[in-house]
């Protein structure tokens, strides 16, 4: 698939709570395909102390309004900036980078779509697609409390949704893999999953020990985006490879946390 630069237009700015910004970007040109767990390479304008691009997961895609849709956490001064981008102002965007999740081929199949954190973002498309070809999945989504869930209204759109939080304020009490959506019959037939390490590796053992195929997005640290800088290297059952060119998706199977 084709990468581009193109300097995207911001349209709106949603700030969801005191962490998290929901940018919708738009061109004048018809945005380029992508698909569910690509990345964009944002560049970081206005600042002489940051020098790298950052890796944001492409939340949604709507085709109607050319409309490239951002879930920013901002964790510091380079997600910061691109977070106070104005309406009207403009970012400098690499995409669409990495390879995506495998698509169900049937609408027969159960896929549970799980997240946590800002791990949520690329499940929100891969939802919309998945329903745009006639299957409706499952999102399991997990936070520590009710205040840390995000983009429920945009989630509820696309499948049905069920919560875990930390503290009980929200869904059941616990973490995703404690869910009771998880000893439903019949299982599963396919996961994907992306957020913290330690949840992704949680969901992983769950599915091994279920038969149950299964897909995680890595968050390894990203610079370049193109395979050439080494620094998001993963071991793997092929030896190391590059999360921003030969992921950030992976099937378990691949990896070595199951080993």
């Amino acid at each position: 698939m084709k990468k581009q630069i193109l300097d995207l237009t911001v349209r709106a700015v949603e700030r969801i709570n005191g962490k998290y910004v929901l940018l919708r970007l738009t061109d004048e040109q018809p945005l380029p395909e992508m698909l569910p767990g690509q990345f964009v390479e944002v560049r970081v304008d206005n600042t002489s102390d940051t020098f790298l691009r950052r890796p944001i997961s492409i939340n949604f895609v709507d085709r109607e309004a050319n409309e490239l849709w951002l879930l920013v956490a901002v964790v510091g001064d380079g997600t910061r900036h691109i977070a106070s981008v104005p309406v009207g102002g403009k970012l400098n965007c690499v995409f669409p980078l990495g390879n995506g999740f495998t698509m169900p081929l049937t609408s027969a199949e159960r896929v549970l779509l799980v997240g946590g954190g800002v791990g949520v973002a690329p499940l929100l498309y891969m939802g919309a697609e998945m329903q745009r070809k006639g299957n409706t999945p499952s999102f399991l989504l997990g936070a520590r409390s009710a205040s840390d869930l995000l983009l429920l209204d945009y989630f509820e759109k696309y499948g049905r949704v069920y919560i875990t939080t930390e503290d009980g304020s929200a869904g059941e009490k616990g973490f995703v893999t404690s869910h009771s959506v998880l000893s439903e019959e019949p299982k599963f037939d396919m996961i994907a999953t992306c957020g913290p390490k330690p949840m992704m590796q949680a969901v992983a053992r769950y599915a091994a020990s279920e038969g149950i195929s299964c897909e995680v997005s890595l968050e390894n640290m990203m610079a370049c985006g193109v395979g050439a800088c080494l620094c998001c290297v993963e071991k793997t059952v092929e030896g190391n490879l590059c999360v921003c060119k030969d992921g950030p998706v992976f099937n378990i199977n691949k990896l070595l946390w199951q080993i």
